[in-house]
Protein backbone atom coordinates (compact mmCIF):
# COMPACT_ATOMS: atom_id res chain seq x y z
CA UNK A 1 0.00 0.00 0.00
CA UNK A 2 1.23 3.41 -1.32
CA UNK A 3 1.23 6.42 1.37
CA UNK A 4 -1.80 8.64 0.63
CA UNK A 5 0.97 12.00 0.25
CA UNK A 6 3.24 9.40 -1.98
CA UNK A 7 0.49 9.41 -4.72
CA UNK A 8 -0.23 12.97 -4.45
CA UNK A 9 3.25 13.96 -4.93
CA UNK A 10 3.59 11.88 -8.31
CA UNK A 11 0.26 12.37 -9.55
CA UNK A 12 -0.54 16.03 -9.07
CA UNK A 13 3.38 17.71 -7.53
CA UNK A 14 5.88 16.69 -10.32
CA UNK A 15 3.80 17.53 -13.43
CA UNK A 16 3.41 21.06 -11.67
CA UNK A 17 6.78 21.49 -10.18
CA UNK A 18 8.11 20.64 -13.67
CA UNK A 19 5.76 23.38 -15.61
CA UNK A 20 6.09 25.87 -12.60
CA UNK A 21 10.31 25.66 -12.45
CA UNK A 22 10.67 24.67 -16.13
CA UNK A 23 12.67 21.60 -15.85
CA UNK A 24 14.04 19.80 -18.87
CA UNK A 25 14.05 16.31 -16.45
CA UNK A 26 11.77 14.72 -14.12
CA UNK A 27 15.02 13.98 -12.23
CA UNK A 28 15.65 17.79 -11.56
CA UNK A 29 11.63 18.17 -9.84
CA UNK A 30 13.04 18.16 -5.78
CA UNK A 31 11.83 15.58 -4.04
CA UNK A 32 11.24 14.83 -0.06
CA UNK A 33 14.34 13.03 0.84
CA UNK A 34 14.11 12.26 4.99
CA UNK A 35 12.65 13.67 8.23
CA UNK A 36 14.26 13.70 10.96
CA UNK A 37 12.33 14.51 13.96
CA UNK A 38 15.00 15.25 17.40
CA UNK A 39 14.43 15.78 20.75
CA UNK A 40 16.89 17.16 23.74
CA UNK A 41 16.34 17.14 27.40
CA UNK A 42 18.13 19.07 29.35
CA UNK A 43 17.15 17.08 32.51
CA UNK A 44 18.80 14.06 30.95
CA UNK A 45 22.04 14.81 32.64
CA UNK A 46 20.88 14.37 36.17
CA UNK A 47 17.99 11.51 35.06
CA UNK A 48 18.55 9.03 32.54
CA UNK A 49 14.50 7.67 32.70
CA UNK A 50 13.61 10.56 31.59
CA UNK A 51 15.64 10.47 27.89
CA UNK A 52 14.35 6.63 27.79
CA UNK A 53 10.53 7.54 28.18
CA UNK A 54 11.03 10.31 25.42
CA UNK A 55 12.90 7.89 23.49
CA UNK A 56 10.11 5.50 23.70
CA UNK A 57 7.60 7.95 23.15
CA UNK A 58 9.56 9.25 19.70
CA UNK A 59 9.13 5.36 18.88
CA UNK A 60 5.56 5.22 19.16
CA UNK A 61 5.32 9.09 17.16
CA UNK A 62 7.28 7.66 14.20
CA UNK A 63 7.07 3.99 14.33
CA UNK A 64 10.84 3.55 14.09
CA UNK A 65 13.63 3.31 16.93
CA UNK A 66 15.24 6.25 18.50
CA UNK A 67 18.72 6.96 18.85
CA UNK A 68 19.89 8.37 22.26
CA UNK A 69 22.14 11.15 21.39
CA UNK A 70 25.45 12.34 23.59
CA UNK A 71 26.97 15.22 24.48
CA UNK A 72 30.49 15.98 21.89
CA UNK A 73 32.13 18.64 24.45
CA UNK A 74 32.10 19.04 27.92
CA UNK A 75 30.66 22.31 29.23
CA UNK A 76 31.56 22.76 32.78
CA UNK A 77 28.58 25.75 33.26
CA UNK A 78 26.08 23.00 32.00
CA UNK A 79 27.69 20.47 34.31
CA UNK A 80 28.13 18.34 31.09
CA UNK A 81 30.48 15.78 30.34
CA UNK A 82 31.55 14.55 26.78
CA UNK A 83 29.72 11.57 26.12
CA UNK A 84 26.77 12.45 28.69
CA UNK A 85 23.53 11.33 27.00
CA UNK A 86 21.05 14.31 26.27
CA UNK A 87 18.60 13.60 23.28
CA UNK A 88 17.44 11.57 20.96
CA UNK A 89 17.01 11.20 17.11
CA UNK A 90 15.20 9.47 14.34
CA UNK A 91 15.21 9.62 10.43
CA UNK A 92 12.85 8.17 8.76
CA UNK A 93 13.17 7.83 4.92
CA UNK A 94 10.99 5.87 2.37
CA UNK A 95 7.32 4.75 3.17
CA UNK A 96 7.78 5.62 6.97
CA UNK A 97 8.40 9.09 6.08
CA UNK A 98 5.26 9.42 4.25
CA UNK A 99 3.12 7.99 6.39
CA UNK A 100 4.46 10.19 9.50
CA UNK A 101 4.36 13.35 7.28
CA UNK A 102 0.28 12.78 6.12
CA UNK A 103 -0.08 12.19 10.16
CA UNK A 104 2.05 15.39 10.95
CA UNK A 105 0.26 17.43 8.73
CA UNK A 106 -3.63 15.97 8.92
CA UNK A 107 -3.71 14.82 12.58
CA UNK A 108 -1.41 16.68 14.27
CA UNK A 109 -0.97 20.09 13.41
CA UNK A 110 -4.61 20.98 13.76
CA UNK A 111 -4.36 19.87 16.97
CA UNK A 112 -2.10 22.80 17.90
CA UNK A 113 -3.81 25.67 19.91
CA UNK A 114 -4.84 28.87 17.61
CA UNK A 115 -3.09 26.80 14.62
CA UNK A 116 -3.13 29.56 11.21
CA UNK A 117 -0.19 27.87 9.95
CA UNK A 118 3.70 27.66 9.80
CA UNK A 119 6.25 29.91 9.48
CA UNK A 120 6.70 29.84 5.53
CA UNK A 121 10.93 31.63 6.29
CA UNK A 122 12.17 28.94 8.22
CA UNK A 123 14.09 27.44 5.32
CA UNK A 124 18.02 27.46 5.67
CA UNK A 125 18.72 28.51 2.23
CA UNK A 126 19.31 25.32 0.55
CA UNK A 127 15.75 23.87 0.61
CA UNK A 128 15.71 22.06 3.74
CA UNK A 129 12.69 23.35 6.02
CA UNK A 130 12.75 23.51 10.16
CA UNK A 131 10.10 23.25 12.44
CA UNK A 132 9.31 22.76 16.49
CA UNK A 133 6.79 21.62 18.39
CA UNK A 134 6.04 22.31 21.94
CA UNK A 135 4.38 19.15 23.09
CA UNK A 136 4.66 15.14 21.56
CA UNK A 137 1.06 15.29 22.97
CA UNK A 138 -0.13 16.62 19.62
CA UNK A 139 0.02 12.68 18.39
CA UNK A 140 -2.74 10.34 18.94
CA UNK A 141 -0.09 7.38 19.70
CA UNK A 142 0.86 9.20 22.66
CA UNK A 143 -1.65 8.58 25.62
CA UNK A 144 -2.06 11.75 27.78
CA UNK A 145 -2.46 9.85 31.32
CA UNK A 146 0.54 7.88 31.02
CA UNK A 147 3.14 11.24 30.44
CA UNK A 148 5.16 12.34 32.96
CA UNK A 149 6.38 15.41 31.28
CA UNK A 150 6.16 17.56 28.22
CA UNK A 151 8.47 17.44 25.65
CA UNK A 152 9.19 19.02 22.61
CA UNK A 153 10.77 18.06 19.04
CA UNK A 154 12.29 19.66 16.47
CA UNK A 155 11.75 18.47 12.93
CA UNK A 156 13.44 18.45 10.11
CA UNK A 157 12.47 18.32 6.53
CA UNK A 158 15.04 17.20 4.09
CA UNK A 159 14.54 18.27 0.69
CA UNK A 160 17.01 17.96 -2.61
CA UNK A 161 15.81 21.69 -3.90
CA UNK A 162 18.46 23.39 -4.47
CA UNK A 163 16.83 26.94 -2.97
CA UNK A 164 14.36 28.35 -0.49
CA UNK A 165 11.62 28.70 -3.13
CA UNK A 166 11.81 25.36 -4.84
CA UNK A 167 11.33 23.93 -1.29
CA UNK A 168 8.76 26.06 -0.65
CA UNK A 169 6.82 25.17 -3.92
CA UNK A 170 7.25 21.31 -2.55
CA UNK A 171 6.44 21.23 0.40
CA UNK A 172 2.91 23.05 -0.33
CA UNK A 173 2.54 20.69 -3.43
CA UNK A 174 2.23 18.14 -1.02
CA UNK A 175 0.03 20.27 1.14
CA UNK A 176 2.06 21.26 3.89
CA UNK A 177 0.20 24.47 5.55
CA UNK A 178 2.20 27.67 5.59
CA UNK A 179 0.98 30.75 6.87
CA UNK A 180 -0.19 32.85 4.12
Amino acid sequence: MTPRVKNIYTTQAVPSLLKEFQYSNVMQVPRLEKIVVNTCLKEAITNSKLLDQAAEELRLITGQKAVIRRARKSIANFKLREGMPLGAKVTLRGERMWFFYDRLVSLAMPRLRDFRGMNPNAFDGRGNYNMGLTEQILFPEIEYDKVTRINGMNITFVTTADSDAEGRALLKSIGFPFRS
